[in-house]
């Protein structure tokens, strides 16, 4: 028997305004710079932060993201670098989100290159974990009424005309999800890997055959979350989220390295190929 009760607020579905509040949570300790770079680019790439919206102010926002003035500045500096962020001085002025004239694809394609396969290949496994498993506990624990956002956000997927509102629908599907596995900590969690990857999925959502493929998969995830089936749920949920960050693997594999240094050769296997030289910098 499933258990009755509903998740609290704080496990809800994330609407916009839980979404943008992840925009602006605290980031990781770890390449603190990259990281808000990465956070805010994404935001805007997906429309979470529109063309000429303010950022909130230096301190506030350096409060917000947990780091310092000093490493929020370095990263607007960065955002200004690509032409996401313009700054203006004196009374009114501030950070505003602006967008380059360059097509959303090549800023994107630039935005992979800063990643690793390594780094994309363990953010996979670590999505594909978090998602199977609130597919597992929404098979034991959701009511019927409970799929109801999962059941809109799969048609509106499938109908959605552009990679950019795909990937907010892909990845609402499965913050919806952990909802309905009514658990908070799974909920934030898929949150934060939205922020951390959303972006790059329009990518890959804007191949035809994937997105069907895509749609046909989480139908089958609403499916077996309907059926009580827990371990055809956690399967196939997992199965959805690796095949599209193997498809982000393989475009990374084809896009040029930012670094002039020599670099070591990868199949599509993960198995580097050592390259004249000695090996400089992230890969």
């Amino acid at each position: 028997m499933r258990p009755n009760g509903r998740p609290d607020e704080a496990g809800g579905a994330a609407g916009t305004g839980t979404t943008r509040r992840a925009v602006f949570a605290p980031v990781d300790t770890r390449a603190r710079v990259d990281t808000v770079v990465r956070r805010i680019g994404d935001a805007i790439e997906l429309g979470l932060l529109a063309d000429g919206e303010q950022l909130p102010g230096e301190t506030e926002l350096a409060a917000q993201l947990g780091v310092s003035t000093v490493t929020l500045r370095e990263a607007l500096m960065a955002l200004r670098q690509q032409g996401l962020v313009t700054t203006r001085r004196g009374r009114g002025g501030g950070s505003f989100v602006t967008l380059p004239d360059n097509p959303p694809q090549e800023r994107l394609r630039a935005r992979l290159a800063d990643w690793s396969t390594e780094e994309l290949r363990d953010l996979g496994d670590h999505w594909a974990a978090v998602s199977g498993a609130a597919a597992l506990l929404a098979a034991r624990r959701t009511q019927p009424g409970d799929l109801r956002p999962l059941i809109r956000t799969v048609e509106e997927l499938a109908a959605a005309g552009d990679p950019a509102t795909r990937s907010r629908l892909y990845g609402r599907f499965h913050v919806e999800l952990a909802a309905a596995a009514q658990s908070a900590r799974l909920t934030r969690e898929e949150i934060a890997l939205q922020t951390d990857l959303g972006a790059l999925l329009c990518l890959v959502l804007d191949d035809p055959v994937h997105l069907g493929n895509v749609s046909d998969r989480h139908r089958a995830v609403i499916s077996a979350v309907q059926d009580e089936a827990d371990e055809r749920a956690r399967t196939l949920a997992e199965t959805c989220v690796r095949e599209s960050v193997e498809r982000l693997v393989a475009l990374r594999l084809g896009v040029p390295d930012r670094a002039t240094e020599p670099r070591p050769e990868e199949d599509t296997h993960g198995q580097e190929h050592r390259a004249r030289g000695p090996r400089e910098g992230r890969r």
